[in-house]
């Protein structure tokens, strides 16, 4: 735990205060499980979500910095640069996240997801038309959503494709705001080197440079919302990438250009992320 400088000690007790935490979430995850099966209503649940992303933020010494004004209900489309993510945007407010199916199986994590109200989307277009519909009546109930629409994660240098699918939520009767969200890690203008989740890199690697860092700092930008009148949901996907791209100085759309070859190839993402929920050739449409 030498590399990053930081107190070995104090990345102990960091490490400590998370499988604390890890722990305390699976007995309310397991409460929560069990007032439902008693037919009790929890609509307590996202506030304390919300709490509990804010309170592993605390634990990671995670520095988050919020600016703008969050649309509410909206759905909030952000880039994607690390697991990390979540408990961030999750800490800013009462949201649900899209994430592939196949996490609503993993052990602890998918039980937990689904409790906070994650939306589940399965392999294939149909489906991706079906969470859609899920995604805009979770909206107009109240309640906020954030999607990935680049389905994978970046070092946060670039930002991929935006796919226009997913957007499909936003075009549906009494369709809510699409916001688009840009998150910075880093300070003075460079990103930060240890938040990105990408590469063949795996999350327990990832959680302890996270743990050794001396303190991440991370920028969650709420940017004008988008009027989905008159567009598709290309025209959306375009005007959400290039909104992100703007505001994190990175190239418009058609501008991309190669990847820099410091760049690692992006990885499949976790926890609540869209990497591999549909093929790769069935996430693109028909221009």
């Amino acid at each position: 735990m030498r590399s990053s400088g930081l107190n070995p000690a104090v990345a102990l007790w960091r490490a400590l205060r998370v499988a604390e935490h890890l722990a305390a979430g699976a007995v309310v995850g397991l409460g929560v499980a069990l007032l439902r099966r008693l037919g009790l209503r929890c609509d307590w649940l996202p506030g304390l979500v919300c709490w509990w992303h804010r309170r592993l933020c605390r634990c990671l010494a995670l520095r988050v910095e919020a600016r703008g004004e969050p649309a509410h209900p909206a759905l909030l489309v952000a880039n994607h640069v690390s697991w990390l993510d979540i408990p961030v945007l999750g800490a800013l407010g009462e949201v649900g996240f899209l994430s592939k199916a196949e996490v609503r199986r993993w052990p602890l994590v998918g039980r937990m997801s689904l409790l906070a109200g994650t939306v589940f989307l399965r392999r294939g277009a149909h489906q991706t038309a079906a969470a859609g519909q899920q995604l805009a009546a979770v909206v107009r109930s109240g309640r906020s959503m954030v999607m990935f629409p680049e389905g994978t994660t970046t070092d946060g240098r670039r930002l991929l494709p935006f796919h226009p699918r997913l957007f499909a939520a936003a075009l549906v009767p009494g369709a809510p705001w699409v916001q688009p969200v840009a998150i910075r890690y880093g300070d003075d203008g460079a990103p930060d080197a240890v938040a990105p989740f990408v590469g063949d890199d795996n999350l327990l690697r990832h959680l302890l440079r996270v743990l050794r860092h001396p303190g991440l700092s991370v920028r969650v930008t709420w940017l004008a919302p988008i009027d989905s009148a008159g567009r598709d949901r290309r025209g959306l996907a375009e005007a959400a990438r290039d909104a992100i791209g703007a505001q994190l100085g990175l190239p418009p759309a058609g501008c991309q250009g190669p990847a820099p070859a410091t760049i690692q190839a992006a990885r499949p993402a976790q926890f609540g992320m869209m990497a591999d929920a549909l093929p790769s050739g069935r996430w693109r449409d028909a221009a």
